[in-house]
Formats: C-alpha cells, sequence, structure tokens
C-alpha cells in the first residue's frame, strides 16, 4: 500500500512583534486628504451683491462672512471663501463659474493646495 503524499511542512503563523513586554502590531498609515482653498479673485464687472449671494448659496457663509469675503476680495484682489478635499473644491469652483456666466458675470475662481 502507498503512503499518502507529503506535503512540506508550513511555517507557524508569525506572531507580532514584541518589544520588550509589549505587543505591537503594524498598522497601514492613513494618510489626511490634502485640502484645498477656493479662491475668490477680484474684477472691474462682478457686482458685489452677486459675489455676497455666490457665497450665502454655495458656500453657505452668513451675511457678515459673505460681506467680509467679498471685501477683502475688492481690497485685497482676491480672498479664500473656503478649504474643502480636491473633488469638493473643484466643483464648486466648477458649479460657481458656471453660475456666474449663466447671470453674465466674469466671475474667477481658483484652487490652490493648502
Amino acid at each position: 500500500m502507498a503512503s499518502p503524499p507529503q506535503r512540506p511542512p508550513q511555517a507557524p503563523p508569525r506572531a507580532p512583534e514584541r518589544e520588550g513586554d509589549v505587543e505591537t502590531e503594524e498598522r497601514p498609515k492613513v494618510s489626511v486628504p490634502k485640502r484645498y482653498k477656493v479662491l475668490f479673485h477680484n474684477d472691474d464687472y462682478t457686482t458685489m451683491e452677486y459675489v455676497v449671494d455666490v457665497l450665502r448659496r454655495f458656500f453657505h457663509k452668513n451675511e457678515t462672512e459673505a460681506l467680509h469675503i467679498m471685501l477683502t476680495v475688492h481690497k485685497k484682489g482676491k480672498a479664500i471663501a473656503g478649504a474643502y478635499p480636491r473633488d469638493v473644491a473643484e466643483t464648486k469652483v466648477t458649479d460657481v463659474m458656471h453660475d456666474a456666466r449663466e447671470h453674465g458675470h466674469p466671475l474667477l475662481l481658483t484652487t490652490e493646495p493648502e
């Protein structure tokens, strides 16, 4: 009678590494997604009222915050409306610029890494 085929010996499961008396496990590193700033840029044609309206509708700013950001854009040439994950920031830029074109405004928004 033939003996059953022999399997090669299997290595025992690896035990967690030990440092002194404390067990440690390797954990995968989780990186926080980079955030992107949404910037409003000043122009000579977009009305201040429209900028405040956009900040309230698309960025959920209250009246005071929207006025502050709009005045910063007007005086300094640009201002940050918020910081978001990349896809959210790019979507906000696209949506606002589309709305601005529909209302006849040349409003420019950009994104940049924080």
